[in-house]
Parts: C-alpha cells; structure tokens; sequence
C-alpha cells in the first residue's frame, strides 16, 4: 500500500506542476509574478512532502532530518530561467531525498539491532564461560568491561550471601537476619558506631523474620514470616548432638510415576511429621540429583538444587545414628518406612500455629464460579510454607539455569533497553571499581524480568491418568481473560 501511494503521489504532483507551470508563463515574466509561483511552487512541494512522510512509518524521525536551504535560496533569485526549471521540475527529488532518510532511519535501526546482538552475544559468552573474546571487543569493550546484565544474577556472590543467612553466627542464636539486605550487615564499623553495632547485634539475638520471604504478612500466606522463621530453627537446632535432638531421615519418592510435583507433597508431608514428632527432617537419596550435572556431595541430593534442609551437622549425626541400634530402639531415629502411605500424604498438617488458614478467602475458581471454602485449605496453606522452607535459598548450580533460561527467554530485550540507556560516551564508567553502595547495597539486586508477567502452570499430558487435562488452547483462553482485565499486559 505504501508503494501504491507514492505512486500515485508522484503522477498528482506531476499533473499538478504541469498545470501550474502553463499558467506561470502565461501570467508573463513580471518579477512579482515570478516571485508569486516560486512561492506557490515551493508550497505545493513542501505540502506534497509532509503529506509523504506523515504517511511513512517513518514519519516521526524524518521531521527533524528535512532540509530546507534549497527552497530558501530559490526565492531571492529573479531569473526567469530559475523559474522556468522550478516549473518543469516535479517532486521526484524531493521524493528521493525522502527515501535517502528513510534508507539512514533503516541503517540505523539495523546498527541498533548489531549493536543489541553483538551484546546479547557477549552476555552469552559469559554465561558459558568462553575465553573467546572477539564479540566483547566487537562493541569496544574487552570481556571484563561488558556492561552488566539486569536479568542475570551474580551466581557466586548470591550463594556467597545465602551461606551467611543460612548458618547461625558464633554463640548466637540466629544468622544476621537484620532489616540489612545483601552484604551491608557486613559493613565494618567505627568506634563512634558502637550504639549501632549495639542495636544491630540486639536484633541478630532477639532474631528477625527470614531474608528470603518478600512483603508483609498481608502480602502472603497468614502468619508466614513467623511459620518460616520457626522452621528454620527446628531445622537448625543450635546443638545436633543434643540428647533431645530426634532426626526423620527419608529419600525421595522414585517410582517411575511419580514427577517432581508428586515428590515435593510427599516431602511436605514427612516435614509435617517431622515438625508433629519434633524431630529434624533429614532428606536422602534424590534420583533427580543423580546426574552429572550435580558435583561432588551434592550428587543425588536436594542440595544440588537449593540449599539443605538441614545444617550440615545435623546430616553428620543423623547418619551416624542410622548405625546405631540402640538410637533405633529409643526412637532417636526413624525413616520413611515407619510410616504409612496415608499418614505421609494426607496426615494432618501441623497444629504448631494453631488455624492461620481459618482467616484465608480461597480465591479458587471451577467452571466460572468461586468457591467460598474448601476443606483443602489447611494442606494449602502447609504445602505453600514447606515448598517455600526447603526452596528458600538456589544452589549456584540452579542459578546458572535460571540465568541461561532467562537469557534466552529475555534476554535479547534487556540488551535494547540497557544500551538505550547508555552510550559510547559514558562507557568509561563501566570500568570504575566497585563503589560501597554497589558492594554493600546492590549486592542484594534481584534479577530483572518484565513486568507485568503473567505465570502459568500448563500440565502435561502424564496428569491424564488422575484427571481430565486441558489443552493450551484452554490455557491461552484463561490468558486473554486476564489480559482484557489488564490491558498492559503483555508477557506470558
């Protein structure tokens, strides 16, 4: 349609001067009369050039790119033969130099689109480690001045963080678990700051809610801040060679019909036994850990994922104590076979907390309709706080997937959007070291994605053997439902 009407645009303009230019030589070679059609001429180009390029998707940049100074000089000149030529003349220039902005808008957009894929290109070096640097330098940049990636996560310093939260301080009774985030508890302090160091330790003794729950408790579950906190420390009892110390040792399911889903409840009912018994939860054997992916100690173990449900002490005694048969016999230990089927996995769920789930509005939805109550509600709301203890902190292994997946999910996008917010002339910054409010703040900065992000859970076609499963088209339809409600909405 584009090409259509420029060349319709081309015969009007042409028809157009053709007439104009019998009636400029009739009205005779007076000088006001000739100053008369330049002008007119030039309105009739200029008026035949916006309306082009307001029709152009290009419109916008072109304004700002048109040059004038042709049609200026011509109107000081008051020679018949300038007019003649202006009158024989048609837009053809004019439409030219339209395509020449457009062609520069177009490289330019396709220099825009290099520089975004040599940056992806070098994020992707990155992320696989490779000495090969030719894309780094390819944007002016050796390998260790690529600017940094918003979606990805500093794998190391993030489990370097984790650690420090997840293990209990020298003669305390909790990790640093201050209102600090990140590496700032470990800002050193002067003499004057004493009443700080003070206040910050009194708050490590009398213990705070954990790092890894976001929000208020209106913003989650009921009463998940504390349920977290106290699992953490029944988990991570301060002495595992304590007399009163019970350990539940249990591998994971590993029968072939069984998905990690399937696992995972399974496991938040021997939790739910564990914390009803008092006993340590000791998770074993782990078939999809067993690869070789997972290294070392972590090999065929829930670690190689997230971080242990247990310190390490505890796994040391409770496995010492497998091979103790008076442990055995006074109950100190005990394993999955002591239990049933049904205990494990519709056992009730702790009454620790007493009903936090009495206050909860389920906002379940069947067929249209919302459901006011269901008696799921309390194995709901203890499956969300098991799930949430024994995922709490990645593994590094984990956060390496989740960057390569993030990357090549998002990735092409965040690169658009940091080089639009940088240029060449500020690249001497990347190369400044390590500033405190970088080490000590940003340390705690959270990978981007884009947002709004709808997330969906699509099951997969194994499921149909416990219930009637639903096609994607189901699941897109339930998409574009919650779309029209939130227009902006654009990510899936």
């Amino acid at each position: 349609m584009v090409i259509c009407g420029k060349e319709m645009e081309q015969q009007n303009n042409k028809s157009i001067e053709r007439v104009v230019s019998q009636k400029a030589f009739q009205m005779g070679s007076s000088f006001p009369c000739q100053i008369c059609v330049v002008g007119f001429l030039c309105g009739v180009c200029l008026t035949s050039l916006f309306l082009a390029a307001l029709t152009s998707f290009g419109a916008t940049a072109s304004f700002g790119s048109i040059s004038f100074f042709p049609f200026l000089s011509t109107a000081s000149n008051s020679s018949s033969s300038m007019v003649n030529d202006y009158a024989n003349r048609d837009c053809n220039g004019l439409l030219k130099e339209r395509e020449r902005i457009m062609h520069s808008e177009k490289s330019t957009q396709t220099g825009t689109d290099e520089k975004v894929s040599l940056l992806y290109a070098a994020w992707n070096d990155l992320l696989s480690k490779s000495t090969d640097e030719d894309s780094s330098q390819k944007i002016r940049l050796s390998k260790s001045d690529v600017p940094e990636a918003p979606h990805l996560e500093n794998c190391k310093l993030s489990v370097e963080i984790s650690q420090r939260l997840d293990t209990r301080l020298p003669n305390r009774s909790f990790p640093p678990w201050t209102i600090w985030k990140g590496m700032l508890d470990d800002l050193p302090l002067s003499a004057t700051d004493e009443q700080l160091k003070s206040y910050r330790d009194q708050m490590i003794t009398e213990g705070a809610y954990p790092p890894w729950i976001t929000g208020s408790d209106a913003e989650n579950y009921p009463l998940t801040r504390k349920v977290q906190r106290d699992l953490w420390l029944h988990q991570h009892p301060a002495d595992c060679n304590g007399p009163n110390v019970k350990f539940l040792v249990a591998d994971w399911e590993r029968l072939p019909g069984f998905g990690i889903g399937a696992q995972i409840a399974g496991m938040c009912g021997l939790l739910a036994i564990a914390i009803n018994e008092n006993r340590v939860l000791v998770t074993n054997y782990y078939n999809r850990a067993d690869h070789d992916g997972c290294k070392g100690s972590s090999r065929a173990s829930w670690s190689c994922y997230f971080f242990p449900e247990t310190s390490q002490e505890c796994r040391k005694r409770a496995f010492e104590l497998m091979h103790d048969k008076v442990a055995w016999e006074n109950g100190v230990i005990t394993t999955k076979e002591n239990y049933t089927s049904k205990v494990i996995w519709s056992g009730r769920v702790p009454w620790v907390w007493g009903n936090p789930w009495s206050i909860m509005q389920p906002t379940t939805e069947i067929n249209g309709s919302l459901i006011v109550y269901h008696r799921k509600m309390d194995r709901r709301w203890w499956r969300a706080q098991a799930v949430r203890y024994l995922m709490r902190f990645q593994s590094e292994y984990t956060c390496n997937i989740m960057n390569i997946a993030r990357h090549n999910a998002i990735g092409w996008e965040a690169a658009k959007i940091v080089l639009a917010s940088s240029s060449e002339d500020n690249v001497e910054n990347v190369k400044e070291s390590k500033r405190d409010i970088e080490r000590f703040v940003w340390s705690n900065h959270r990978p981007w994605v884009p947002r709004p992000l709808l997330s969906m859970h699509v099951r997969m076609g194994d499921k149909a053997c416990e219930m009637k499963v639903a096609g994607l088209e189901e699941y897109m339809r339930l998409a574009e439902k919650v779309r029209r409600r939130f227009p902006q909405l654009n990510s899936v």
